[in-house]
């Protein structure tokens, strides 16, 4: 049954794959801040003619591109979803262009990188406001594990990235899948963000533990419109297309904890239907 649904995973992937436009290679500067760079980027317009809303993706621990050099079946899966909808989509390469590899293991976490990718997510912002087919005023944010945390790290109210002046104003809503960084340890008590936030997030997730992310979410400030949804019995990357559920010696944690991913195709599912959901309602196009 399982290997069954991964096929019809695999086959409803490459239909959607197929609806949409080939991916663009985009370059843009970061912005003003630590590890400045000229950041790549993979640009997927949204079908249709004329101006559309857009996303920045922000990847997880292991960067944009799998072990062939290709894009994650992950952020594929979502950019395919995306502009079905009528999203395009900007994925922002935070390693590459700093020739940097996975920061999963402890051993090659870069913590001065990880607070320079909320500058990336302005400088993919910036671009975006900047194009001939994307309303300016409509663009969100979406990430995954590091970059769910990066997410948090963006849109908090006090973020150091955020510029002085957005042509078409700051991100308009926010997703972040089993964030990183997501606890009032991490993020701080009195954290808060001006942007509308989705959690989404595995019950059973013993890398981006559910509920230190929980309490943080539930106990913002009531000026910050978050919200969770926590998922009974998935994993980490569990909206990752087709991947079997397994345990990642190679990446334990400094506290001893071996990480564990793997699909979740209901959680999927109901994740899929919150998030066009929650884009259709803060950028709803025009």
């Amino acid at each position: 049954m399982n290997r069954m649904r991964r096929l019809l995973a695999l086959i409803a992937l490459l239909l959607l794959i197929g609806a949409c436009r080939a991916e663009e290679a985009v370059q843009f500067p970061s912005l003003a801040g630590p590890h400045a760079a000229t950041l790549d980027g993979r640009l997927f317009r949204a079908v249709g003619e004329g101006r559309h809303p857009a996303l920045v993706f922000l990847h997880g621990c292991g960067g944009l591109f799998g072990r062939h050099g290709a894009i994650n079946a992950r952020e594929r899966d979502w950019a395919a979803r995306m502009n079905v909808a009528g999203i395009s989509v900007l994925m922002v390469d935070s390693f590459g262009p700093r020739h940097h590899g996975e920061m999963c293991a402890p051993a090659h976490f870069d913590a001065t990188l990880y607070y320079a990718r909320p500058f990336d997510a302005y400088a993919a912002l910036r671009y975006l406001q900047a194009q001939d087919f994307v309303l300016a005023d409509q663009v969100g944010v979406m990430g995954w594990s590091e970059g769910g945390g990066t997410v948090l790290n963006t849109i908090r109210t006090n973020s150091p990235a955020r510029p002085d002046a957005l042509p078409g104003g700051d991100f308009k809503a926010a997703v972040a899948f089993y964030p990183a960084s997501c606890s009032t340890q991490r993020q701080g008590a009195a954290w808060s963000s001006p942007i509308p936030l989705l959690v989404l997030i595995g019950a059973s997730d013993v890398w981006t533990p559910a509920e230190p992310c929980r309490a943080l979410i539930e106990h913002h400030e009531a000026s910050t419109r978050a919200e969770i949804h926590v998922y009974p019995g998935a994993y980490h990357d569990f909206d990752w297309p087709g991947m079997p559920v397994h345990e990642v010696p190679a990446f334990r944690t400094r506290a001893g904890v071996v990480p564990i991913e793997g699909s979740d195709p209901e959680a999927k599912a109901d994740a899929v239907q919150r998030v066009t959901a929650f884009f259709a309602a803060h950028l709803p196009g025009r």
